[in-house]
Formats: C-alpha cells, sequence, structure tokens
C-alpha cells in the first residue's frame, strides 16, 4: 500500500477505521473485502492492541481470515494498493529483512507464529 505520509511503499494486513457503532468483527469482513477482493469464510478474533498508547487512545483488532473466497475489490478513492500473496515463512523473513515495517502486520505475523498451534 502507498503511504503519503511516509512517502513509501509499505506491506500491511488488510486495516481500516472503524464506523461509528461499527463492530470491529463487521469492520474486518469489510476491510478484507474492500482492500483485496477477498471475503472470509471464517474469522477468527486474535488479540487488541493500542497502537501508540503514548499518544493515541486508538485500539486495533487483529483477525485472522480462513478459507478465502474471491469476492470484488472496492478500493475508497485515496486508497493505492497492490496485493502480494506470500506464505508465512515468507512474511517472517521479510520481517527479519526489514523489508516489512508495519507495527501492526508485525504483531500479528509474529503473532501467528507463536501461537499458530494454539488457535481454535
Amino acid at each position: 500500500m502507498y503511504r503519503p505520509t511516509v512517502k513509501e511503499w509499505l506491506y500491511e494486513i488488510p486495516a481500516g477505521t472503524l464506523k461509528p457503532g461499527e463492530d470491529p468483527d463487521h469492520c474486518a469482513i469489510r476491510e478484507l473485502e474492500e482492500e483485496t477482493g477477498f471475503t472470509a469464510g471464517e474469522l477468527v478474533k486474535l488479540f487488541s492492541m493500542y497502537l501508540a498508547p503514548g499518544y493515541s487512545t486508538e485500539v486495533i483488532h487483529i483477525y485472522l481470515a480462513r478459507r478465502l473466497q474471491p469476492a470484488e475489490q472496492r478500493l475508497e478513492k485515496d486508497e493505492v494498493i497492490e496485493l502480494s500473496m506470500v506464505t508465512l515463512d515468507e512474511a517472517l523473513h521479510m520481517i527479519e529483512e526489514n523489508a516489512i515495517r508495519d507495527a501492526k502486520t508485525i504483531s500479528a505475523l509474529l503473532y501467528a507464529l507463536h501461537f499458530s498451534k494454539n488457535l481454535p
């Protein structure tokens, strides 16, 4: 995804902002489809975290989407996204090589690595 704030392309998991009163589960399903063009046959909530508690109350909810099915990608006008599908092992190597530098993505991938045996 191109991020104008840092003027760079970043590898990121799908993410978005909750609409007022929106349930985080619904937001995760909506953002997955909008940004990737896939729907999830199963969605598992992994954890929630503060992104920057020193100056923000923003909480992000991390999910694992399983049994993906093709749908229609619906990017917002200001979104510039190119999809890259990689294995978990490839993504972990990308973290090690500093190719993935987005905090939420790194947290989600390391969580998946460490706790994958315990996931329902």
